[in-house]
């Protein structure tokens, strides 16, 4: 069956999404290991995903561990920083696939704020025609909710998604309900999919 649309994860497919790289440039290698033992800094990340207050629940985490207050306020106040740099190859594909007239759609777990945040500093991130952010959604990747959420919404039948996404366990998800998936280790393997699927052609991304 045709494809219907393609469907993109964000961190790690559009955005590096690598916060410890961010900290280890910020407080050295050592000290963020430190501090991402101590704080779970990832699990506080999961809260914004599914819905809380993004600069409330930062703070409030930087309040409950005063020795690393200040770098944790950064995880809200330098926020763009801390998921740069973009994968431009990335990008490329997806403004070439909306060139050849093909639906792109974002599904990522991300917080309103944050989505907000990275459509501002990360144009490309405006390309899409359809976002589904869990932060507004209120359910997080990979709960079988979110995947019947975005059927619902787009309309089309789950064998015609393409749905690309870092994390082995949101793809299966996905491939549970019919989804055609490809899991995301590179901007190559991912063109090589599309183009297997006939959504792309040699050069279309460039």
């Amino acid at each position: 069956m045709a494809i219907g649309a393609v469907i993109f994860d964000i961190g790690n497919v559009l955005l590096r999404w690598q916060p410890e790289l961010y900290y280890d440039a910020l407080i050295g290698h050592e000290q963020r290991r430190e501090m991402f033992a101590e704080v779970d800094l990832h699990g506080m990340n999961e809260r914004i995903d599914a819905g809380e207050d993004f600069r409330g629940v930062v703070y409030e985490t930087a309040a409950a561990h005063p020795r690393w207050a200040a770098p944790i306020r950064h995880w809200h106040d330098n926020w763009p920083e801390l998921a740069a740099p973009e994968i431009p190859e990335s990008g490329e594909t997806l403004l070439a696939l909306r060139r050849n007239g093909v639906p792109v759609f974002a599904l990522s777990n991300i917080g309103e704020a944050t989505m907000a945040l990275a459509e501002a500093a990360y144009p490309v991130l405006r390309a899409f025609d359809r976002r589904y952010v869990s932060g507004l959604m209120g359910v997080t990747k990979p709960d079988p909710r979110i995947y019947e959420m975005v059927e619902a919404d787009c309309g089309l039948a789950p064998e015609t998604l393409l749905f690309t996404d870092d994390r082995a366990e949101n793809i299966a998800a996905a491939a549970a309900r019919g989804w055609q998936t490809h899991l995301f280790e590179g901007p190559e393997g991912w063109v090589a999919c599309l183009r297997a699927h006939g959504l792309l052609s040699e050069g279309d991304d460039r």
